[in-house]
């Protein structure tokens, strides 16, 4: 069987994990790697976010080289500047993190991409966000931008969904405790917002997420009872959705959240895991699933009201449901060559 041929645009933290993660996989293959950064140094970051346990060398001056495959490394830093079509890509992961409107989504199909997948959630409509565990039966063959949502929508979705079908969903709160991101400063400096010109490395930051809106989107069922915010924290790594939600069931007990949760994790367990023991953040560095829930946590007020508290790795569990997001639309286009 042909493997599926990826170009991956940005090759930040979310790009390496899925080169990384196809060279375990024989059924993709990375063709075209399109970064401003020098090939050397992105070979380099590759192997040093792994202590030297991944293996990647340069061929020439533009192919990077590994169990992945044979990347051409091409200088190119927003949708349009490479031609995808001479490098008969099957999929283009959006991964800069920057381009989020259908308008320049869209440069990427006029330059010979097939379907681009972007690996965060849109500022606009596209064809289709799709949260595994939630919605990926009702991608189409015509789907043509997509997204994989985001590591905070695929935790919220997928526990919201499972709450509100077993136990009703009034409303919801979240807040994401989130890593800090490659966008913010380091030291304070004058940037885009007043809160987020500040030093990520020296405080805890109110931000905006917008998990919420995307959520409601993708189940509609919740719309207007969905509202949530975000605090980027000074830690690299691991990240935390605090969700508080009010049941329409008033008998719901802290002994029932957990077990949806754990029965949940057996029918979907490369989605869930439940986690018995008292974990913090770095526990969970590395960790693919969308949810690490954390049982300990629950907690209920007198009335309807319950906490729960789901940890994930922002960057690795999102480049896991992008590939997995990735052989749906593989498959099923698959299954129509075959009728």
């Amino acid at each position: 069987m042909r493997k599926i041929r990826l170009g991956i645009m940005g090759f930040g933290e979310i790009g390496r994990h899925i080169y990384r993660k196809c060279t375990k996989d024989d059924g993709f293959e990375v063709v075209a790697i399109s970064d401003l950064g020098k090939p050397e140094i992105l070979r380099y970051l590759l192997e040093a976010e792994t202590k030297g346990q991944f293996k990647a060398w340069l061929e020439g001056e533009n192919f990077i080289v590994s169990d992945a495959g044979k990347a051409r490394v091409v200088a190119g830093g927003a949708p349009g500047d490479v031609p995808w079509d001479v490098f008969n890509v099957d999929f283009v992961i959006e991964s800069t993190g920057m381009f989020r409107f259908r308008s320049d989504l869209e440069k990427h199909l006029h330059a010979g991409a097939p379907r681009v997948i972007l690996s965060t959630v849109p500022y606009d409509n596209i064809d289709r966000i799709v949260v595994r565990g939630v919605n990926e039966d009702t991608i189409e063959e015509k789907d043509r931008i997509i997204s994989a949502g985001s590591a905070t929508t695929n935790a919220s979705a997928i526990t919201l969904k499972l709450f509100n079908e077993n136990f009703g969903v009034d409303y919801a709160m979240l807040t994401t405790v989130h890593a800090y991101t490659s966008d913010q400063p380091l030291r304070d400096k004058a940037g885009k917002s007043f809160r987020r010109s500040r030093s990520a490395a020296e405080n805890i930051i109110p931000n905006v997420t917008p998990s919420p809106r995307w959520i409601q989107h993708i189940l509609p069922e919740l719309k207007g009872r969905i509202e949530g915010t975000a605090l980027n924290v000074p830690i690299p790594n691991g990240s935390l959705l605090d969700l508080t939600t009010v049941f329409k069931n008033p008998g719901v007990s802290v002994k029932d959240v957990n077990m949806v949760m754990e029965k949940a994790a057996k029918e979907m367990p490369e989605l869930i895991e439940v986690v018995e023991d008292p974990i913090v953040s770095s526990d969970v560095i590395g960790n693919t699933h969308s949810i690490v829930f954390d049982k300990l946590a629950t907690m209920h007020s007198p009335e309807r009201m319950v906490k729960t508290l789901i940890w994930y790795h922002t960057t690795m569990a999102q480049a896991s449901r992008i590939l997995e997001v990735i052989k749906e639309y593989h498959d099923l286009e698959e299954k129509g060559d075959t009728q």
